[in-house]
């Protein structure tokens, strides 16, 4: 790589950290300002045309942005033009800023429309795009993240990349402008050096896309554990330091792992993690739901954007965390995360919008935005809400302090103001004289309401309401184990709600195949592996919730249409993305982040859906998946630990419950409710209803003709490998024989 390096060298091109904010839009106004800017007589660009919040957020840009696609490439091929390309999200904190400072000024703007052909992408929208460009930004920095600012050949061929730069150079770091004269400059007297080192990029990206050739390693498992263990926070949880993210991959693997080795450690690193990311600020106190991550080691100052794909992951790592446990409040955070996408995410036709912004306007200096703003308290203003006893009660429980509790806080964002985190427990606050945990409890419960209703006063975050169908696959699905688990059969009609919205608005029932993004009435672009992998997930969990056959069948349609699309015969893998004469690799991601890679994903359904369908292939394209990243898992196994589950659950005993009985029964329900009580992803509960959904069960797996209820009464039939126990038919039975296997 020594022309790239070279050429960076040349130019002394170097991102910088950030330190402003922006203004960003409330909520759903995005139509409201385009509408008042056009009536002003503002002239849009390109843009203007797009469906995706963020490429319209940019549409008044004196920057004449182009969306991806061919007239870009060949404006720039006709006027041999470099490519800068700029990749962000609608509710990202710093895509604002780099817009504000840099793609507003008309200055920069002139620079940029006279020397280059301008791209914005969506990274929602097209994570195929993202994913090529965000390996070469990490390939030639060393990191990565949005903004994030690539320059190409015209042939889609990166030779430099960052993320944020700011307008103006420093005596640390170039400013935007001067890493746009030095690129045009290099592009005029250097321009051999920057083609090799274009073909020197495309080729390690091309590597780095390569199935793997050795096998998995019979410790994986057991090293995958060993380094979670090493990297684990024991005073806050989490895993390594600051900025602590949470990856439910992470959390699923460790109890996977417990349950299978019986490590107490393994779970408790996991519990503990969920318990103080559920106490830390990162958890909207007030609202509901998680935030993006954590600037600091103690889960306390959040990135405030709040992501659908956090939220659905999460609810399952708090399910996982209540079947294991018991524990009621592990099912209190679960909810609360349901309740808020439900009430602030959710399209009434029930698909479910994508994210809610970092920034929004302090509700204390009004035309003033900010980080977090929306979230943030005044003691003062508490006191004025609540009264002073139970403010004095909210304060100590919360950690509100009278001069604001954020203590570091280089960018002097949330002076004077609280950001809510729960410093003592109930018992802790009610410790003082006189005072009872009840009533304590009964407090802090009206005072968030009442906070909450206040809340609802403030302008509230930009939303971005295109809905994209892998994340309302992750809710699909977190909401039918939620209602399985947690007996709530209202949550498993908002499943079948959400999934009826993809069926008719983002599936094409001829071909079998998926639109990826629907937004104001329009499906578009092409559904990518993670919008299949994801959605059969959601479906098979649904399916396992009502067991209505049409559900199954439908994840199988659909993965027969993502082996056709995506399927590698010679890797032994699936791409991410379709085939696009634009992009010039056809990637795959090796690492499970804050979204699982789609082919961790796609390993998990092969293996639960050659299960229910007797598909012996399927199940050895599932084994032929996980060995094609046996370079990465052997190297580092917490790089995929969804995989690592999958592998897990692939060399581990099918086991099964089929409960036998009448759909909607009361004996049918008991049965059932006990086996979903049980935290175990090997197992299998099935319904033989003796209707269809047993008739359909019965064609791949004809031992399900035999099962049948006694004498009348809904049983269960505890299997492995497809033999069974005696039947029992009394729910305390079925749970000791479930615990103890007699």
């Amino acid at each position: 790589m020594s022309c790239i390096a070279l050429l960076v060298l040349a130019i002394i091109l170097l991102p910088v950290a950030a330190s402003s904010t922006s203004p960003t839009s409330g909520k759903n106004s995005i139509q409201r300002q385009i509408d008042n800017r056009l009536a002003a007589g503002e002239q849009p660009n390109r843009l203007i045309d797009e469906r995706s919040p963020y490429l319209l957020q940019h549409a008044f840009n004196p920057v004449q942005w182009y969306p991806w696609g061919e007239e870009a490439f060949q404006i720039a091929r006709d006027e041999n033009k470099p490519i800068f390309l700029s990749i962000g999200y609608s509710t990202c904190h710093w895509c604002h800023v780099m817009a504000h400072e840099s793609f507003e000024n008309p200055e920069v703007a002139a620079i940029l429309n006279r020397f280059f052909v301008s791209i914005k992408v969506d990274r929602e929208e097209r994570p195929d795009i993202d994913q090529m460009y965000m390996a070469a930004t990490q390939a030639m920095t060393g990191g990565g993240g949005w903004p994030m600012s690539v320059f190409l050949l015209a042939d889609g061929s990166p030779f430099y990349a960052g993320t944020y730069f700011p307008p103006d150079s420093s005596k640390q770091r170039p400013g935007f402008k001067h890493l746009l004269t030095g690129i045009h400059s290099a592009w005029l007297d250097r321009h051999e050096d920057i083609q090799k080192a274009a073909a020197q990029m495309i080729a390690v990206l091309e590597a780095g896309s390569s199935a793997s050739s050795t096998p998995v390693k019979a410790d994986v498992l057991e090293r995958g554990y060993d380094f979670l263990a090493r990297s684990y926070d024991a005073r806050t949880g989490g895993f390594g330091t600051s900025p602590k993210f949470p990856r439910p991959a992470v959390l699923r693997f460790l109890f996977s792992y417990y349950l299978a080795t019986n490590e107490a450690h393994a779970k408790n690193m996991a519990l503990f993690t969920l318990d103080n990311m559920a106490a830390g600020g990162m958890h909207d106190q007030i609202g509901g739901g998680f935030h993006r991550y954590s600037v600091d080691a103690d889960w306390f100052v959040p990135h405030f954007e709040k992501m659908l794909y956090d939220q659905g992951q999460l609810v399952n790592s708090y399910l996982d965390a209540y079947q294991i446990t018991r524990d009621e409040k592990y099912a209190t955070v679960a909810s609360d995360i349901i309740t808020y996408t439900l009430r602030d995410m959710q399209d009434h036709g029930g698909g479910f919008y994508s994210a809610e912004d970092a920034d929004s306007e302090n509700p204390y200096l009004p035309g003033e935005h900010g980080e977090g703003a929306y979230y943030l308290w005044t003691k003062e203003d508490i006191v004025h809400q609540l009264g002073l006893e139970d403010a004095t009660i909210f304060s100590y429980h919360y950690g509100v302090k009278d001069a604001g509790n954020v203590e570091h806080d280089p960018a002097a964002e949330f002076v004077g103001r609280n950001i809510l985190h729960r410093v003592h427990d109930i018992n802790q606050t009610a410790a003082g004289p006189n005072q009872q945990s009840e009533v304590i409890a009964n407090s802090l419960a009206a005072s968030r309401e009442i906070l909450a209703r206040a809340r609802e006063q403030r302008r509230r975050p930009h939303l971005d309401d295109k809905i994209i169908t892998a994340w309302n696959g992750m809710m699909i699905g977190a909401l039918a184990r939620a209602s399985r688990i947690l007996q709530a059969p209202d949550l498993l009609e908002r499943a079948e709600q959400t999934a009826g919205f993809i069926r008719g608005h983002l599936y094409d029932q001829g071909s079998h195949t998926l639109k990826r993004r629907y937004r104001k009435g329009a499906a578009g672009l092409a559904g990518q592996l993670d919008d299949y992998t994801f959605l059969v997930a959601g479906l098979l969990n649904l399916y396992l919730a009502n067991y209505d056959p049409q559900i199954l069948k439908w994840s199988v349609d659909l993965t027969v249409s993502q082996i056709d699309t995506f399927w590698n015969d010679i890797g032994g893998f699936f791409f991410d993305s379709v085939p696009d004469p634009t992009l010039k690799v056809r990637m795959r991601e090796e690492y499970d982040g804050a979204e699982p890679a789609g082919n961790s994903v796609a390993a998990l359904n092969l293996l639960l859906l050659g299960q229910l369908q007797n598909n012996t292939r399927w199940v050895e394209m599932a084994r032929q998946v996980v060995a094609s990243f046996s370079v990465t898992i052997n190297r580092y196994p917490p790089a995929l630990p969804l995989m690592l589950t999958a592998w897990q659950l692939m060399n581990a005993k099918p086991a099964q419950v089929v409960i036998a009985g009448k759909r909607g029964a009361a004996d049918t329900a008991s049965l059932l409710a006990v086996a979903a009580k049980a935290f175990d992803p090997a197992r299998l509960v099935l319904l033989a209803d003796g209707e269809e959904n047993q008739a359909y069960l019965a064609e791949n797996m004809p031992f399900l003709e035999t099962v049948t209820p006694i004498n009348g009464m809904a049983a269960a039939y505890v299997c492995s490998d497809f033999t069974c126990k005696l039947p029992v038919t009394d729910p305390l039975a079925l749970q000791r024989l479930l615990e103890t296997g007699k």
